[in-house]
């Protein structure tokens, strides 16, 4: 499969390109933090999105979605990564879609995400850092399940109208569909380090029926749900360093030192296209795994972890080495580079950070 996008995709990259960066740019994301918005997103601009459907990009067809891939959510992500825009798009029309796709779930949720009024949260993580054991229980009750544990980095858990929660059940794990309005649920929201919400959420005996289970008992869809979020926060990390790497090699071509542009130094110049290399490496990443798992291949696993890991790393690059040249001015918050890696170190630990991915490889390969 070749590493570039087609026609349509490249289409698709321009007109999102255009939207976010006209409806959601940074300073859409800086009013709503200076704000202390309680929402942590923009409602108005979910619907936008809605209406021009890209909140059905991977919605099939026959559920009156567009039907496409994980490239193209992928180019949707990048530009909301380089706008930093606040979005329920990569849990809600990416992750949650992506588990629910084929379920009897699917008719009663997919048409509120295609209208943009339908927000979906992942109640997976258990503890500081994303570990994948899960220990929270589901035990049977009557013709159902009694839910009792707490999850925390719930993404927007707090507004969500539905939680996808992982539980342990008697032999695995189950994923459960659950309504924000049951009885028994406590959400807690947090401000993050890039000024988004994610919640505490805490089940003191949740009960829900036997069809509230996404998949089989025992046998939780997360692989699927969890490839398609890391692919996507890999796509989303590619469009924070772009946008720190082109802020920064602007700031090179106008900033003066010595009576010259600093970006007519040398040493600059080698650290910046050190810079553009490991972005592409990681881009070409990217497309691979968003390739095979739009091909059903058994190697997307794999690719998977690899974006991951290349994506946080090189965009922990890119905003380190955009807030050293940029210089003091890059320490302020008046100046934009300083959301760019807060956003990044947000992202980078969501779904498991660099040492997770890199952990897992070597797992795979037999170490």
């Amino acid at each position: 499969m070749p590493l570039y996008l087609t026609d349509e995709q490249q289409m698709l990259r321009d007109t999102a390109k255009d939207f976010v960066a006209e409806h959601a740019p940074v300073s859409h994301m800086r009013a709503l933090r200076d704000a202390n918005d309680a929402t942590g997103f923009s409602r108005d601009l979910w619907k936008q999105f809605a209406e021009l459907g890209l909140t059905g990009i991977l919605i099939p067809e026959s559920d009156n979605g567009l039907g496409l891939g994980h490239v193209e959510a992928g180019v949707v992500l990048e530009e909301i990564g380089r706008n930093l825009s606040p979005s329920p798009f990569l849990t809600t029309a990416v992750a949650a879609v992506e588990a629910l796709k084929g379920t009897p779930h699917a008719a009663r949720w997919f048409p509120g995400i295609l209208a943009g009024e339908t927000v979906a949260a992942l109640a997976i993580d258990e503890r500081a850092k994303h570990d994948g054991r899960i220990e929270m229980k589901a035990e049977r009750s009557g013709n159902g399940f009694r839910l009792t544990g707490a999850k925390q980095f719930v993404t927007h858990g707090h507004v969500a109208d539905l939680l996808l929660v992982a539980a342990a059940t008697g032999h695995g794990t189950t994923l459960f569909a659950v309504p924000t309005d049951t009885k028994g649920l406590t959400a807690d929201p947090q401000r993050l380090a890039d000024a988004s919400l994610a919640a505490r959420i805490t089940f003191d005996g949740v009960e829900v029926d036997a069809d509230a289970v996404v998949g089989e008992v025992d046998q939780a869809p997360l692989a699927r749900l969890l490839a398609a979020g890391r692919t996507g926060a890999s796509a989303e990390l590619l469009g924070v360093g772009g946008g720190a790497m082109d802020m920064t090699v602007s700031y090179l071509k106008e900033r003066k030192q010595f009576g010259a542009v600093i970006g007519s130094f040398q040493a600059l110049q080698h650290r910046a296209a050190h810079l553009y290399s490991e972005m592409e490496v990681a881009r070409a990443a990217v497309l691979k795994a968003q390739q095979l798992l739009d091909a059903g291949d058994e190697r997307a696993t794999d690719a998977v972890s690899v974006a991951k890991a290349m994506t946080s790393l090189a965009t922990t690059l890119a905003v380190q080495e955009g807030i050293q040249m940029h210089g003091g001015i890059g320490m302020t918050d008046e100046y934009d580079i300083g959301f760019y890696m807060k956003r990044a170190r947000v992202l980078a630990e969501l779904f498991g950070d660099s040492n997770f991915h890199a952990d897992a490889l070597a797992q795979a390969a037999g170490y």
